[in-house]
């Protein structure tokens, strides 16, 4: 049986339309100077902006706007091209959360920002930092050096803004990725949308960033197409409609995500195959992207072991070969390379790697999940919208 197209592998598309190209693109009309061409939206529909709102919707894949049209007549006109514009971009790898965040809000790929896994090793320390908790992990300033577009625009008179709850204010995966916005706390959808549209109204150019988990997170819990996951597209796509109503005049909307999401239906257990840790000083990335670190002269002997237990579910490719294959963007600086496994595990179709030491056990039995080349995982919109 012939599987999805929706299930084979696909490139992100760096420089030309992945999420790293966003905000450039949007500082280009803002008239921010910037260090080359911004190739993404240079068909004129910023042109004269001067205010930009980026909603982010978590998990809001481009390939599940079909389903999410029965949710929302505001996502089926965006979808059959009636509202705005449309478009597919990609998402940066591995297609999780964090790496396409900080893709994002850095202007920049995975190879050269240094968040480039769920979870990573510190090549200094040898401990495990998850990106999202950051719970003594490096210092944020530090792992993630380079100015974000936030501290670019607000260096050249931008007013910029994050819209977010407020519990994420003071975390490091802010202040590595969020350097140079005001914080403003939201939670529900509605705050969101009320915020966003007080943010914008700030200075004489304003850049405002939005965020919103509810999506992603009805799937992972109930699986994409649930009830749940239905009643999350239409609370969000509320702050769309909230947005449009009262979006200023001067201002353009852009509403994307950081990655898709495929329900799981194969697991491998690492918890349960103690055989597969034999050589293997520790397991990194996420579900359907590993990062596993090998002790020296083991590479072979744990290629073979995790080869047969995925048995074809999975490709196990050494880290050179996957900076090789343009993955993490056309440049992967030293650092970063430190900071990948020596292996990579990066699992196909519907199958992941779970139960692994030190992650919560809740999260092995996560129903949607991402992170990996899918197209489902990959392919995120850009959408677009001006009043009149």
């Amino acid at each position: 049986m012939r599987s999805s197209p929706h299930l084979e592998a696909m490139r992100p598309a760096y420089a030309t339309g992945t999420l790293a190209d966003v905000m450039p693109a949007a500082l280009a009309a803002l008239g921010v100077p910037g260090d080359g061409e911004a190739l993404l939206l240079r068909d004129g529909r910023l042109e004269g902006v001067r205010r930009i709102a980026v909603l982010l919707l978590d998990g809001f894949g481009y390939h599940l706007l079909r389903q999410a049209a029965q949710a929302s007549a505001t996502v089926e006109a965006i979808h059959n091209g009636e509202l705005g514009t449309l478009a597919p971009i990609t998402a940066t790898v591995p297609s999780s959360t964090p790496i396409s965040l900080a893709s994002l809000a850095c202007g920049m790929p995975p190879g050269r920002h240094g968040i480039i896994g769920f979870t990573l090793r510190v090549p200094e320390t040898g401990d495990l930092v998850t990106h999202i908790r950051w719970e003594g992990g490096p210092e944020p300033e530090t792992w993630q050096p380079h100015p974000t577009v936030f501290e670019r625009a607000a260096a050249d008179g931008v007013a910029c803004t994050a819209v977010s709850n407020g519990a994420f204010r003071d975390t490091g995966l802010t202040r590595a990725i969020y350097r140079g916005a005001d914080w403003l706390p939201a939670t529900t959808p509605g705050e969101v949308a009320a915020e966003t549209l007080n943010a914008l109204s700030r200075g004489d150019r304003s850049l405002v960033y939005s965020y919103l988990p509810n999506v992603d997170t009805a799937g992972h819990f109930h699986g994409i197409g649930s009830p749940e996951w239905l009643h999350a597209v239409a609370s969000v796509a509320a702050t769309v409609d909230d947005l449009l109503t009262d979006l200023p005049r001067d201002a353009a909307l852009l509403v994307t995500a950081d990655h898709g999401m495929v329900n799981l239906t194969e697991r491998l257990h690492v918890d349960e195959r103690p055989e597969l840790l034999a050589g293997v000083e520790a397991v990194a990335g996420d579900g359907r992207m590993r990062y596993l670190h090998v002790e020296p002269g083991a590479a072979d002997e744990v290629t073979a072991a995790w080869s047969e237990a995925v048995a074809g579910r999975a490709e196990i490719i050494g880290r050179d070969e996957a900076i090789d294959r343009g993955w993490f963007g056309p440049e992967t600086t030293d650092d970063s390379r430190e900071r990948i496994g020596d292996l990579v595990v990066a699992c196909s179709e519907t199958f992941a790697v779970v139960g692994v030491e030190g992650e919560p056990p809740h999260i092995a039995r996560l129903i949607g999940q991402h992170g990996g080349l899918t197209a489902a995982e990959m392919a995120v919109p850009l959408w677009t919208y001006r009043p009149g």
